[in-house]
This record gives structure tokens, C-alpha cells and sequence, in this order.
């Protein structure tokens, strides 16, 4: 199966990821995660991608794609990847369609999670996470049995930056712009899977999964 997972911040698509990936045994593959691995081990690819980042400026798309393109190569990818966090723009999708194309390695579906706006929002300001062992929570769905602490060791939890009510809408906003499109392009080419993504991790599992294994 090789598959790209669609949705706005909060829908759950970390966790999605995972339960996907694990079921077809296939790799889950980030765009951040690719990133930091060729920056930090100083790749060729890894050192371009640095010069622009050290400038302040935004990577370009040739190389964003050249990232993925070089990773789905690997021999794990063999049966299969999944993609999150790429692509996020039509020209990426157009590039990428095109590369699967000419390499035998065509696109399966395009997983959209779909979740109304007010619950995005209360699921990601609400988000809290611990920087000692990494545990994320939320005081809405899931909070610690102690308010502000963690769990598994006690640590006072924190908000990220990004994660305020504020500058939710605003990466919202700008994934309606500039993403969002891309669940129109997917449906063109008749592999757009659309899930409710409103309710429990394994409710959610369960749908996408229906959805896939047609």
C-alpha cells in the first residue's frame, strides 16, 4: 500500500499514522523526520536543505520532493510507504504523481481525516506534553489523573508555542490555503478516502481501515 495521510492540525493524523503503518507493515514516513535525519547526518540533500534553513528561508519544493523521492527508493519502501506531512501543495502532488508514475510505484489512496474546526481547535490548545519523557495529554479528552503533571514521572507539563487557541486558527488558515486544495486534486484521480475523524483513536482505526482494505 502506498499512501498519503491528509489533515488539518489536530485531527489525529500522528496517531493514525501509526496504527496504518504498523497494520500493512509499512514505513511511516515525516517530511520533519527526513529532514532532521539528512541535516543531522550531512547529506548532500541534507546540506542544501540546511543553507536555505540557516538563511531563514523556506526550502523549495525541488528539494522537499527530492527528499521524499530519494527516501521511497529505500528497500523498506518495497511494499509500500506512508507519507505525512507531504505533500502540502498542488505543485508537490503534481511532482510526486508524476515520479510514481514513471517508477512503478503509484499511489493507493489519499487518507483525508476530516474533524469540524471548533474541535480542532479544542483538541490542539488543549494539548499538553511532558519534556521529560515526551507523554502528550489534553485537558479536554485526556487529562494527567494530577492537573499539570505527568503521569509517568511527575514533570510539569507544558503548551507548546504553537499550540495557543490564537495560533491554531492561524495554521488553520493557512492549511485551508495552501493544503486543503489537495483533497480536490486526490479526488480527480479517484483515490481520496474521506474519514470521520470524530471519536476514539480505534474508532477512527477501524474506519480507515474499512476504507482501505476495499
Amino acid at each position: 500500500m502506498r499512501i498519503i495521510l491528509l489533515g488539518p492540525p489536530g485531527a489525529g493524523k500522528g496517531t493514525q499514522a501509526k496504527a496504518i503503518a504498523g497494520h500493512y507493515g509499512i514505513p511511516h514516513i515525516s517530511t520533519g523526520d527526513l529532514f532532521r535525519e539528512n541535516v543531522g547526518q550531512g547529506t548532500p540533500l541534507g546540506l542544501k536543505a540546511k543553507a536555505y534553513m540557516d538563511k531563514g528561508e523556506l526550502v523549495p519544493d525541488s528539494l522537499v520532493i527530492a527528499f521524499v523521492e530519494d527516501r521511497v527508493q529505500r528497500p523498506d519502501c518495497d511494499n509500500g510507504f506512508l507519507l505525512d506531512g507531504f505533500p502540502r501543495t498542488i505543485p508537490q502532488a503534481e511532482a510526486f504523481w508524476k515520479y510514481c508514475s514513471e517508477n512503478d510505484c503509484q499511489l493507493n489512496a489519499a487518507v483525508n481525516l476530516e474533524v469540524p474546526l471548533d474541535l480542532i481547535v479544542s483538541r490542539v490548545s488543549g494539548r499538553r506534553s511532558c519534556p521529560s519523557c515526551g507523554t502528550v495529554y489534553n485537558v479536554y479528552t485526556n487529562p494527567p489523573k494530577t492537573e499539570g503533571h505527568c503521569d509517568k514521572d511527575g514533570t510539569e507539563l507544558i503548551q507548546r508555542s504553537d499550540d495557543t487557541e490564537d495560533t491554531v486558527k492561524t495554521r488553520l488558515e493557512v492549511y485551508e490555503k495552501e493544503t486543503a486544495p489537495l483533497i480536490t486534486y486526490y479526488r480527480s484521480k479517484n483515490i481520496l478516502d474521506t474519514i470521520d475523524a470524530v471519536g476514539t483513536p480505534a474508532e477512527v482505526e477501524k474506519r480507515i481501515f474499512a476504507a482501505l482494505d476495499k
